[in-house]
């Protein structure tokens, strides 16, 4: 990690904390949030990732930096922004985000601690490091399939030419493999018209494939220098190296992430694109489900649900519903058998009501359908583990031990929408938010930025350090108080005994 600060009346002891150490540095602070390249010395790493560090003043203000071309290119020359002219732009009453301008991660704060953490707010720069008619750039979609992926691709493509007169823009097709298969398309706001109205990736996509030094030959060859990446956790890792060797070839290019999975499981932003509708339309698999078991005598239904090792999507669908009994996710172990199991809460609601609709991540239970099959832990060509259906072997489980043990007939009912909800248009509102997305990262990449991924903090847009929202998942805190919301909606047990209860 570069540690670098800023001018204040004195010096100050800044305390650097990661997982394994702390340390305690004195410095004299010489230098302001404006300096574009900013004396810097590497004392440690944050988790193995590095991103710069620049304490501002004494009172706990921290600014988690992202680079800049010019850390590594000190003579680049920078021109005034093409939105100086904008007739869209004329209108507003401050054009460009100001030099100091930053966005808190915490925002909930008691009254004597420190500011904390801030990230460098997103927006467009009174500077641009790229002439308009010089840049090509590039946008490249990998993974799986998000509602969303088309509209970011379209407002890229549209946000350079509209704002920034660009008109040299590349789909890389298949994702990173495409690089060096010399798959391409040209991409104008022609082409890319009505593309946000279909579902999947205009790009297509694929997953694994990446390899840094090809891909930056590729770019070098094709003379890209802008660099847009769309893709979950494992990608933006992806992105991470690839800006590494663009900066230890002291290229030109700036590279820009823009974090898409539907798990919303990325850390640090608010919530992923395509989160939104994946919960809508989860609505229509529950309320399905709902209608079936309601519909017959000792109805089960089971719905599974996206979620791999967060289960957002779940536990709001369940909110949203209010048709759900029971919500079952990785971050909250269940059991089924035995005092204030899933057997005895299933025959309780059954008793009450007749029927019984549960919604279940993917990812929960992985453990006991692992023990049962006896399978081997697999990964895919990204490195993610290969889920086995919880869902069809929940549905068993609670039919044999009905039907066999209690002597009781139940109707089961199992509905999986996984590929439904993956493969739809984004609606309305995370069609803005990927709007917003993309306009951002065509500022940050304009404006010099590098080696970051956009995202919104706390409901504004900033400039992230991509070692930051990979370093760690986002999930449900099952001490938190939507998790407490969901029970207390639900009426579900905690299936946690005493010995068992997690602190609050």
């Amino acid at each position: 990690m570069d540690l670098s600060l800023a001018a204040s009346p004195s010096s100050f002891d800044l305390l650097l904390l990661n997982s394994h150490k702390f340390s305690l540095f004195q410095f004299k602070p010489h230098f302001s949030l404006k300096s574009k390249n900013p004396p810097t010395k590497s004392l440690f790493w944050r988790q193995n990732r590095p991103f710069r560090v620049r304490a501002l003043n004494d009172d706990g203000f921290v600014l988690e930096d992202v680079p800049h071309l010019t850390d590594f290119l000190p003579h680049l020359p920078s021109y005034p922004n093409p939105l100086h002219h904008s007739h869209a732009y004329a209108i507003v009453k401050q054009t460009f985000v100001g030099p100091d301008d930053a966005v808190a991660q915490n925002i909930v704060v008691h009254k004597d601690s420190p500011r904390g953490v801030h990230f460098r707010r997103a927006g467009p720069r009174e500077k641009v490091y790229f002439m308009p008619d010089e840049v090509r750039a590039c946008i490249v979609t990998c993974g799986g399939l998000c509602p969303g992926i088309n509209t970011v691709i379209r407002e890229i493509v549209c946000g350079l030419n509209y704002m920034y007169g660009v008109d040299d823009v590349l789909g890389i097709m298949g994702g990173y493999r495409g690089f060096y298969s010399k798959n391409t398309i040209n991409l104008t706001p022609k082409v890319v018209n009505d593309i946000h109205k279909r579902g999947g990736t205009f790009l297509c996509t694929s997953r694994g494939g990446h390899d840094a030094n090809k891909i930056v030959d590729n770019i070098q060859d094709r003379r890209i220098n802008q660099v847009y990446i769309i893709g979950g956790d494992g990608t933006q890792r992806g992105a991470a190296l690839i800006y590494k060797e663009v900066e230890k070839r002291g290229l030109q290019v700036a590279v820009a992430g823009i974090p898409k999975t539907i798990d919303n499981d990325i850390a640090v932003i608010d919530k992923s694109f395509g989160f939104d509708t994946a919960v809508e339309e989860a609505q229509r698999a529950i309320n399905a489900a709902h209608v079936e078991v309601e519909s017959v005598e000792n109805g089960v239904g089971i719905v599974k649900l996206m979620g791999r090792y967060s289960g957002f999507i779940a536990m709001f669908a369940t909110l949203a519903s209010r048709d759900v009994d029971c919500c079952l996710i990785p971050e909250s172990p269940f059991y089924l058998e035995g005092p204030g199991g899933l057997f005895e809460f299933i025959e309780q609601r059954i008793k009450e009501n007749g029927h019984m609709v549960i919604v279940i991540a993917e990812g929960a239970g992985q453990e006991y359908v692992a023990q049962a099959m006896q399978a081997a832990d697999e990964r895919d060509a990204s490195g993610n583990r290969l889920l086995l259906d919880v869902g069809l072997w929940l549905t068993q489980k609670v039919k044999d031990h009905f039907t066999k043990v209690k002597k009781m007939e139940i109707n089961m009912k199992y509905i999986d929408p996984t590929y439904m909800i993956r493969a739809i248009p984004s609606n309305a509102s995370d069609n803005i938010y990927c709007s917003l997305l993309a306009q951002s990262a065509v500022h940050g990449a304009m404006a010099g930025y590098t080696g970051f991924t956009v995202g919104p903090v706390n409901s504004r847009h900033a400039y992230i350090p991509i070692a930051r929202v990979t370093e760690a998942q986002n999930t449900v805190k099952v001490t938190g108080r939507m998790w407490a919301r969901l029970l207390a909606s639900t009426n579900q047990p905690s299936f946690l005994n005493s010995n068992e209860m997690l602190p609050i």
